[in-house]
């Protein structure tokens, strides 16, 4: 991470892992998996593997195995691949031990976690090593599925990228919004500033013009986001920035224009693309036939 400005999160607690595992199946589950129930007897044992039916990189099997402990406690996953691995359509990335029914009731639901998270861990490992040619890091943003940020965020840092807010008091980020209601960026930090006091805190402003982000510097912000500009403009700001604030270019940023962004050298680019529109890497359970 560039200079080490946005710190990533810590990795999810088991307390927020088992809280999503029992969210997740209470919504699959209804009353009951009447199906599973009827046809396999209760105390049957049972192996199972998971294999990738894409290419990209692998995350989720943490939740993948909370989801399976909730259903049995004496069931186990082996993980075969770790996470933020490679992996190959084919490939066995985990070996599953325990009881069938907890397997066949939890499929879908490990599943989905792993389809959902190991796709935005793939396509935020395409953009790292695209913005990464120029030395650049790449962050997320807070475009993400209502209750899922953790997870979601969690796998932008297997795929390589960086985290910027997780809440809204991580940091302050003065977006065009704010600055119309305040009346000006100068006066949208003054009362910030007055707010908060001498507690240290990241101040942020979204520019969206050359006169805002002088405004922006001369408030002596931490940070500039430079939200759908022109790349000439953007290059024009990058020079009056350098040096006196961090620059993160922001706004519609694609697989195909985040290198032509990460070689004007901003100390960040962010993309919500990375968990809104990652689309997800495929899994199949299959129960070992004795």
């Amino acid at each position: 991470m560039t200079s080490g400005y946005w710190r990533p999160f810590p990795s999810p607690e088991r307390r927020v892992l088992k809280k999503l595992a029992k969210a997740a199946l209470a919504e699959d589950l209804g009353t009951g998996d009447i199906t599973t129930d009827a046809i396999i007897p209760a105390g049957r044992q049972a192996q199972a593997f998971i294999i990738a039916k894409d290419n990209g990189v692998l995350a989720g099997i943490p939740l993948a195995r909370e989801v399976l402990h909730h259903l049995d406690r004496h069931s186990r996953i082996h993980a075969l691949a770790h996470e933020g691995q490679p992996v190959r359509k084919g490939q066995r990335i985990a070996d599953l031990h325990g009881s069938l029914r907890a397997i066949l009731t939890g499929e879908r639901v490990m599943l989905n976690f792993l389809c959902q998270l190991s796709g935005t861990a793939t396509l935020t490992r395409t953009f790292v090593r695209r913005a990464g040619r120029h030395g650049v890091s790449i962050l997320d943003t807070r475009k993400t599925t209502p209750l899922l940020r953790v997870m979601e965020k969690y796998a932008v840092r297997v795929g390589g990228g960086n985290n910027h807010r997780l809440t809204l008091s991580d940091a302050v980020l003065i977006k065009d919004n704010h600055i119309d209601a305040a009346g000006s960026v100068i006066r949208a930090v003054r009362l910030v500033r007055s707010r908060l006091g001498h507690r240290h805190t990241i101040i942020q402003v979204e520019a969206q013009s050359l006169d805002q982000v002088r405004e922006a510097l001369a408030a002596k912000v931490h940070a500039i986001m430079l939200d759908n500009m022109t790349t000439a403009h953007m290059r024009q700001a990058l020079k009056i920035a350098r040096g006196k604030a961090k620059v993160e270019i922001s706004g519609g940023v694609t697989l195909g224009t985040v290198e032509k962004y990460a070689s004007l050298k901003p100390d960040y680019i962010s993309a919500g693309a990375l968990t809104h529109s990652a689309p997800a890497l495929d899994f199949s359970l299959e129960i070992v036939k004795k």
